[in-house]
């Protein structure tokens, strides 16, 4: 301790230029940092500065060593800043916006065990799917589908989600499985409703592209209901993946007209700048980039 004390003082007066200088900073007198150099140059059997009565001079072997001792200090406050971060429990009220269909289908189910882990979090999760101002909201954390605007937020890129068309072995067994667009006229085809419109399916193949308006018994604004209806036989629907990954690995539902594809979306988290996270809001950020395994790769 008394060598990173000397070196301390050592790098301090290279800074400022002057022992009085560095001397202030210290909360030392003078004399007292020109001891601790002196005893450094003892311990390395070298001279690191030149002194004359005008300034303080490094000699080569102190320039060197000077280079050296930024480096050991600026990794030792790294060690203590992550020793001290590692120690910190996240408390307190921690406030996160997500669209609907991410908060209810990805992020309410996993909840249980987080909050678990960590009691000390009071969570306040909003679901929506207005764009909001992070600010007035006083959000500490977002999540977006979509592109972003700028905002002046740090961002994270989580995954990319596409849509994919699925639909209930139990309906496809009995109305049969569509192999191209055409084939959706005869289909009960589970549209999504914008502003109480139903959007229209825009399918690609390569160059070609085909807008198909999607006819059947259910339209709905909410993707989990969409998702419901496909997985309880009442046609087909174009999901995002992360909605029916587990749904499609068991088989509940299966995919069709898969050489066509839709629009994809970035998903990202979001949450304003800051020097240094609060707690809270790390292990949440951790936390989020667990659940949408599907990242790695897009």
């Amino acid at each position: 301790m008394h060598s990173l004390a000397n070196i301390d003082a050592f790098v301090r007066a290279v800074e400022e230029g002057d022992f009085t200088r560095a001397a202030k900073k210290l909360n030392l007198t003078a004399s007292a940092v020109s001891r601790r150099i002196s005893r450094l140059e003892e311990e390395l059997g070298v001279k690191l500065f030149q002194r004359t009565t005008r300034a303080l001079r490094l000699t080569d072997d102190g320039r060197d060593f000077h280079a050296r001792c930024q480096r050991l200090l600026a990794e030792l406050e790294d060690a203590k800043e992550s020793l001290s971060r590692s120690r910190e429990q996240p408390t307190g009220r921690l406030r996160v916006e997500a669209p609907q269909v991410i908060g209810q289908l990805v992020l309410a189910p996993a909840l249980p065990p987080f909050l678990a882990r960590h009691p000390g979090l009071e969570l306040h999760l909003t679901l929506r799917d207005a764009v909001v101002d992070p600010v007035a909201e006083g959000a500490d954390v977002l999540l977006r589908m979509g592109r972003l605007e700028d905002s002046g937020l740090v961002a994270r890129k989580l995954t990319t989600t596409r849509l994919v068309a699925c639909a209930s072995p139990d309906y496809l067994a009995r109305r049969g499985t569509p192999a191209t667009p055409a084939d959706l006229a005869r289909h009960d085809c589970l549209g999504f409703l914008r502003d109480g419109v139903t959007t229209d399916w825009l399918l690609r193949e390569g160059d070609e592209a085909v807008r198909v308006t999607p006819r059947g018994s259910l339209h709905t604004n909410h993707g989990a209901t969409l998702r419901d209806a496909a997985l309880m036989g009442l046609g087909i629907a174009w999901l995002f993946d992360f909605m029916v990954a587990r749904e499609l690995a068991s088989g509940a539902l299966v995919r069709v007209l898969e050489p066509f594809s839709r629009e994809s979306r970035p998903i990202h988290v979001l949450h304003p700048p800051a020097p240094h996270l609060p707690a809270r809001v790390r292990v949440f950020l951790d936390f989020v980039a667990t659940l949408l395994p599907t990242a790695k790769g897009r």
